[in-house]
């Protein structure tokens, strides 16, 4: 059984979209390769197409759409942003040394329809 067959055992037949390009990059690639790409471990992508990933799933979705399917958000802070960087800045720490991290950083946490992130402080 491949990757793929995995996947839709693990999923049924609600296999997302999302997921079936995911294992395909894996199956080209590798999945520690994708995985990096992503800016996830290979363990949160493994359990991802297995459908077992108990965090924020929507995140590595995007992740995916962005970085492999060409999906972009409007971005309040710059416009026109692929959504896998949008998740990046999501996920980024606080940093006072860079003024568009600072830029980000805000602009995620002050109502940014994107985020995920809730509340001025990022609770």
């Amino acid at each position: 059984m491949n990757a793929l067959d995995r996947a839709h055992v693990a999923w049924g037949d609600q296999l997302p979209d999302w997921i079936e390009v995911l294992v395909k990059g894996c199956m080209q690639q590798s999945q520690n390769v994708i995985a990096k790409q992503l800016g996830y471990s290979s363990a949160a992508v493994s359990n991802a197409i297995n459908n077992k990933y108990g965090g924020d799933l929507c995140a590595i979705e995007q992740s995916v759409r962005g970085a492999f399917m060409a999906v972009t958000v409007d971005c309040p802070a710059v416009g026109e942003l692929a959504a896998d960087r949008c998740n990046t800045h999501q996920r980024a720490a606080w940093s006072p040394h860079n003024p568009q991290r600072i830029t980000f950083y805000r602009a995620c946490r002050s109502g940014c329809p994107n985020s995920r992130i809730g509340g001025k402080d990022g609770q």
